[in-house]
């Protein structure tokens, strides 16, 4: 699904950037599909000493991670489709080797064009990549584990997606419809939604679920919350007041009580983390 216009979603830590976790723009022709490549760029010592869990808030995006050891073995390879909860991602060190981490983010909407399966089922859930990227998953579990960079990673990720775009399963409705969600940042009614796509409400939330996992209300509600989101870390004197008008919150303690059910804390708590 090609979006009509650029849609950043943003994790809880955006600035974040060390030796175990960097994101890397994809090239011109998936920045509609993909929205970052991210690990890191060198193998980490696997120690076992105990992190703190990090949160994970729900982004939008469905990811496909691959966890590497120093030996040339692949550790786990997953697919997470999309969340629409935070949750606390705790780190699992047990093996005492050098880890090298490498993941696809994908727009939700766009992980199904590359998918042998429906997304049907897969929100906040996570699967083993060959369920539904098993092409994929055959050509990267043969170069990954190789030493190499995360830059090095990405390339030839993006040298097999952008082969695989010539034969992307794709629905023109779908597409349509989540590019209205996008420009109007969530806010969209979605009975005006199916009204302008000429499509019944039932019916929409059907091929929504198949190709995306969630319903187009759900969706909405989530791409409202990263726009909001995105204005809180990146305006330096956020005003409350501005936003409820202009994502269409009842008013103050509505807004607030959607970004908390989502975040999980205040958001001046969530200010303060991302900016640590």
């Amino acid at each position: 699904m090609k979006t009509l216009m650029r849609y950043t979603p943003l994790t809880a830590t955006p600035f974040k950037s060390d030796a175990a976790y960097n994101e890397i723009e994809p090239c011109r022709t998936l920045q509609p599909y993909v929205r970052c490549f991210w690990g890191g760029e060198y193998a980490c010592p696997d120690t076992g000493a105990p992190e703190a869990p990090e949160i994970v808030i729900p982004d939008t995006c469905a990811d496909i991670i691959y966890r590497m050891d120093d030996a040339g073995h692949m550790l786990t390879s997953d697919f997470a489709g999309i969340n629409d909860r935070s949750f606390l991602a705790h780190a699992n060190k047990k093996t005492g080797h050098r880890i090298t981490v490498f993941a696809i983010r994908f727009y939700a909407w766009s992980a199904y064009l590359f998918s042998e399966d429906s997304l049907a089922g897969t929100a906040n859930g996570q699967y083993d990549v060959r369920e539904r990227y098993a092409w994929l998953d055959k050509e990267l579990r043969r170069s990954l584990p190789e030493p190499g960079s995360l830059t090095a990673r990405a390339r030839l990720a993006e040298t097999l997606l952008i082969k695989k775009l010539e034969t992307a399963r794709s629905n023109k409705l779908v597409d349509r419809a989540v590019n209205d969600i996008l420009r109007h940042q969530g806010t969209l009614e979605i009975t005006q939604l199916s009204k302008q796509n000429f499509i019944s409400s039932r019916q929409l939330e059907r091929l929504f679920y198949e190709h995306i996992g969630i319903a187009p209300k759900k969706l909405s509600n989530l791409v409202r919350y990263q726009c909001l989101w995105r204005d809180i870390v990146s305006q330096s004197h956020f005003d409350i007041t501005s936003a409820v008008h202009k994502y269409g919150y009842t008013d103050s303690s509505h807004l607030m009580r959607e970004f908390r059910r989502y975040h999980s804390m205040s958001i001046r708590d969530a200010r303060q983390m991302a900016f640590q």
